[in-house]
């Protein structure tokens, strides 16, 4: 098992979930800090006013990315941070802590890849409208530029959205997440289809406007479905599967990945929300393909698929009891190998994976350490598969891990943990669990440690 020598060992987060100073230092309100104000919608009541107050405590963390050894740091800026209305007025103090977060890693050695969305929309944006506004797409080019032109002499990789299957489906369509919207599914395509053109416009924003040759791809959420037998039949049922749209929601790859690569709907999707689709303008679609530099995905489980005598595929037969993370997500390593492949072989691009990780059970034990050693065998079961990817020929180029520190875990609070450092919500403190440890020499050898595993 290897690795390329130039390849990238990471870990990932977000600003909502881990920031905290939800109004500091004149930071405007998001989607996400309203609808934590809504009793029964967060788990415990949570929110994310202070997380894990990397706001405060940014320096200190990437220290122990440092000795982690991480090579790359995957963020995202606070859109209403930098501009509390979301458009117009600039907040420099929030913008100068992405400055400064910016040259702190690059101090330790830390290439930052920033995400421009993760989520965290501005709540005077939503008040206009949100996604559901044509506008949405301006406004959030507006907002690339400013960023943009402050962090790009120093920040070469951009990824525009984080996964619009889930902030469209699950905060338009099913209600669980910000903005909690339960809309119909006409309501659900239009944002969706705003969401595209505002990634097209980042991409034509950050081309012109960067000051360093930049690297740009997205992060959609890999909806991956994998083949029961290694057989021509049973892979083409599992490629077939995991590109077909048959349910009217947002979990699937095409609806959002062929615009954005292929720069068009797909017909299955056009056929199947036929009565619902909304009105595309002349020229959407030429602003949403725009030439990307790599396929970013985040890959945490997927679906055991056979191949079905019409030619299309049915589940597989599964185990009564399944291994399951804490989350109740299968464990799936081979996801990641089927995934990758059927990405690139559809859309051409370099892969990178941008989440993979597992939440675990996870507390400081009585010797003062945090043992987790089931997040250690899943990501040593996911890493071999990223191997077999790259050796099969795949442009896999990096794996970021998720998530470098436990943090707001959305609708779960702080209830679930998916990091690699333990932390202390009550005092703030971190504790490096032995899956950092572990992580640490996997990025010291290249993977190599990894084979004492097999």
């Amino acid at each position: 098992m290897s690795f390329p020598e130039n390849f990238v060992w990471g870990a990932a987060a977000s600003s909502y979930q881990i920031e905290g100073g939800a109004c500091d230092d004149g930071k405007g309100l998001s989607i996400w800090d309203m609808l934590c104000r809504q009793p029964g919608k967060i788990w415990s009541d949570n929110t994310g006013d202070i997380a894990c107050d990397h706001y405060h405590k940014y320096d200190d963390d990437v220290q122990l990315m440092a000795q982690i050894g991480l090579k790359a740091y995957r963020l995202s800026i606070s859109w209403p941070r930098v501009m509390p209305g979301g458009r117009g007025e600039i907040n420099e103090k929030g913008l100068d802590f992405y400055d400064r977060l910016v040259d702190s890693l690059l101090k330790n050695n830390i290439e930052p890849w920033i995400t421009l969305f993760h989520w965290d929309f501005p709540y005077t944006l939503y008040c206009r409208g949100g996604w559901l506004n044509r506008d949405s797409s301006e406004w959030f080019a507006n907002y690339t530029k400013v960023v943009v032109d402050k962090l790009s002499d120093r920040v070469s990789h951009w990824i525009t959205q984080n996964e619009p299957q889930c902030f469209i489906g699950l905060g338009h369509q099913t209600g669980e997440h910000a903005p909690g919207l339960k809309l119909g599914f006409a309501d659900v395509l239009l944002a969706a289809h705003h969401s595209l053109l505002a990634h097209g416009k980042a991409v034509q924003g950050i081309r012109t406007y960067a000051r360093t040759k930049p690297l740009i791809g997205t992060a959609l959420a890999g909806v991956v479905k994998t083949p029961f037998k290694n057989s021509y039949a049973e892979i083409e049922a599992a490629r077939q599967c995991m590109f077909a749209i048959t349910m009217r929601d947002c979990w699937n790859n095409t609806w959002f990945a062929d615009p954005i690569v292929l720069g068009r709907y797909p017909a299955d999707g056009l056929k199947l929300f036929e009565e619902f689709i909304p009105e595309i303008k002349n020229g959407d679609m030429e602003t949403i393909c725009q030439p990307l530099d790599f396929y970013g995905v985040n890959i945490y489980t997927g679906q055991t698929v056979l191949a079905a005598e019409n030619g299309s595929c049915a589940p597989a037969p599964h185990s009564e009891s399944p291994p399951l993370t804490a989350m109740e997500w299968e464990v799936k390593p081979e996801a990641l190998y089927w995934g990758g492949r059927f990405l690139y072989e559809r859309y051409g691009l370099p892969v990178v994976v941008t989440e993979n990780g597992m939440a675990n059970c996870d507390w400081i034990h009585s010797d003062g350490k945090v043992h987790d050693p089931q997040r250690i065998d899943f990501h040593t079961r996911y890493l071999c598969e990223c191997s077999r990817l790259i050796d099969e020929g795949v442009p896999c180029n990096g794996y970021f891990l998720w998530s470098v520190m436990d943090n707001f875990e959305w609708a779960q609070g702080y209830k679930q943990k998916f990091g690699i450092i333990y932390v202390d919500f009550d005092t703030g403190k971190r504790t490096l669990k032995d899956s950092a440890f572990w992580y640490s020499d996997v990025i010291r050898s290249n993977g190599r440690c990894l084979n004492n595993s097999l």
